[in-house]
């Protein structure tokens, strides 16, 4: 099925839109190390009991759902899909580095799996790019079939981005979070492997040291 044609010109909008959005905007600051981290002796920020991502909803309906994840200084969101969503994703403050993939068909498969896959299930993928994205980025976006899978690490500090996705999770209608993991080892060079290219990746359970916390939305009403 193709999408109307005004698809692309609504989407193409509402990236102009959110590219002008700024942490001021949704009453938003940067901020600085975790007293949680000092308490702990300069412990990662969710040694205790601070998580290491929190959410700010904004709203949710039917068809999309907002907010805004806080990633604490060397906090990672590991990697997950979007079964038939789209996304996007703003920076409002601090530097992600994101990594995308696209899932291959099955079959496409050019090597098997490798040994540390064992008997499990896995899944091949196109590792298509690692990009870093600051408030001066355009928005990252994904698409039921391009950058579906990624995972985004705050780098050098907190960091802070809107997100939207259309339509939202609901395990319900099969769009459940899946969280992978890539198979394969660290690189033999000192420099990574170039992208794009194939990788093997294995579905796993959310990471014990992952969890999301809430936090209440200091920003704007959204009236819908």
């Amino acid at each position: 099925m193709q999408a109307p044609p005004a698809f692309g010109e609504n989407l193409h909008r509402l990236q102009q839109l959110l590219d002008k959005v700024r942490a001021e905007d949704l009453h938003l600051a940067p901020r600085g190390p975790s007293a949680a981290a000092a308490a702990s002796g300069g412990g990662p920020p969710w040694a205790g009991v601070v998580p290491p991502v929190s959410y700010m909803h904004i709203c949710e309906t039917e068809n999309f759902s907002m907010g805004v994840f806080l990633l604490r200084s060397g906090a990672c969101i590991p990697l997950h899909d979007h079964p038939g969503m789209n996304g996007m994703l703003k920076v409002l403050y601090g530097t992600l580095r994101i990594a995308c993939m696209d899932t291959l068909p099955s079959g496409a498969a050019s090597a098997p799996p490798p040994p540390a896959a064992g008997s499990g299930p896995c899944l091949r993928a196109l590792f298509r790019s690692r990009q870093h994205y600051t408030p001066a980025s355009p928005p990252c976006l994904l698409s039921p079939h391009t950058d579906n899978l990624h995972q985004i690490d705050a780098v050098d500090g907190p960091a802070a981005f809107l997100d939207i996705l259309a339509p939202p999770y609901d395990p319900q209608h099969g769009r459940d979070c899946h969280y992978y993991r890539l198979l394969e080892g660290p690189p033999a060079g000192a420099e990574p492997p170039a992208l794009p290219r194939e990788v093997w990746l294995m579905e796993t359970p959310q990471a014990s040291d992952f969890w999301c916390g809430g936090e209440p939305y200091p920003g704007p009403r959204v009236c819908l």
